[in-house]
């Protein structure tokens, strides 16, 4: 028996039948509240405190099922028990389409009553699951809503750390005589900046998990051809990206291996003319499978023999390269081209 007593809204216009109802339903602690016609239950309805209605198929103005169509037009409506006369199979079907939660042919013995009461439970049951399946889905939504906003700001308090960071690294680059230790800061100074712009774009985005990479590279070149002609070189940077995005942790790695390749052509691809072009790209080549690739119409380098500089370039982007599931390639043609290949 219900420890709070459960209110039943009666829809049936046969005075014999509801009085039969209210009695075993009675017994079972259930409270029951019978109207003859669907305006009055309507009527009723909109008071509130009904947990469950039970409605009979012909009423004195119309059917249950157009009750049941205007409770589909209620937020939240009770569950409902239709009854119907026996046989009517196909006026059952129709109920259950139309949003009821269970039927009962009608009948005047000690079955019909017993069939009710089952059905009126399991009709609540169905409700309190379906309740809290809905409060549990809402708490999840608010529980990821809550968790993106704090991405959202991790994200931005990182990018703003790592361009803190970038600063010192420059002020330092400024105090040191040597100029290949200022060189090795300024880079290190430009892989810093590839990183947090990954974070800035994470927290402008909508979905922190990834990042729409022609943006993120746009913008990302746009500042690196800034900082190198600012330090006296003369190329031009072009890009070629789909629109494609890519998880949050490739799009780092993609950021690393971008600086280090466009940073070594302009240093070092037109040493005699001062300038020329350096072409990036980033292209869909199969479904999931990208291809990443920097080039530049210089003097050429395929790969091998000792590396321009110290290295550090090129084992970085061999490092990233494997992060990224892949190997770089020197593609034989004039210039230089580096391409990676990778699932994203």
């Amino acid at each position: 028996m219900p420890s709070t007593p459960v209110t039943v809204l009666h829809v049936d216009d046969d005075t014999g039948l509801a009085r039969l109802v209210q009695r075993a339903l009675g017994r079972r602690g259930y409270a029951v509240e019978r109207v003859s016609t669907a305006e009055e239950g309507l009527a009723r309805l909109a008071h509130g405190g009904v947990d469950v209605i039970v409605l009979d198929h012909f009423l004195p103005t119309g059917t249950g099922l157009d009750m049941l169509a205007v409770l589909q037009e209620t937020p939240s409506p009770p569950p409902v028990v239709y009854v119907t006369a026996s046989g009517e199979a196909a006026v059952a079907v129709a109920a259950l389409k139309a949003g009821a939660a269970d039927y009962v042919s009608k009948s005047v013995g000690e079955e019909f009553l017993a069939l009710l009461e089952s059905a009126i439970d399991q009709s609540l049951e169905k409700a309190r699951l379906a309740a809290a399946r809905d409060r549990a889905e809402r708490e999840m939504r608010e529980a990821k809503e809550r968790a993106e906003v704090l991405l959202h700001e991790v994200n931005h308090r990182v990018a703003n750390s790592l361009a803190l960071v970038a600063a010192l690294v420059h002020m330092q680059s400024k105090g040191v005589a040597d100029p290949s230790a200022q060189e090795a800061l300024r880079e290190m100074q430009a892989r810093i900046m590839a990183i947090a712009g990954v974070h800035r774009r994470l927290y402008n985005s909508d979905d922190v998990r990834s990042v729409e990479i022609s943006e993120y590279l746009g913008s990302l070149l746009g500042d690196l051809e800034a900082t190198m002609k600012a330090s006296g070189h003369a190329a031009t940077v072009k890009l070629a990206a789909r629109p494609v995005r890519v998880p949050t942790d490739k799009a780092v790695s993609i950021g690393v291996v971008v600086t280090e390749l466009v940073t070594n052509a302009f240093k070092y691809a037109y040493p005699t003319t001062g300038g020329g072009e350096i072409r990036v790209r980033f292209d869909e080549v199969a479904d999931g499978k990208v291809a990443l690739s920097v080039e530049d119409d210089g003097i050429g380098w395929r790969g091998d023999g000792p590396a321009k500089g110290t290295g550090m370039g090129s084992r970085i982007v061999a490092a990233m390269a494997r992060g990224l599931g892949s190997e770089v390639a020197y593609p034989g043609r004039a210039g230089c081209c580096v391409s990676l290949e990778f699932e994203v």
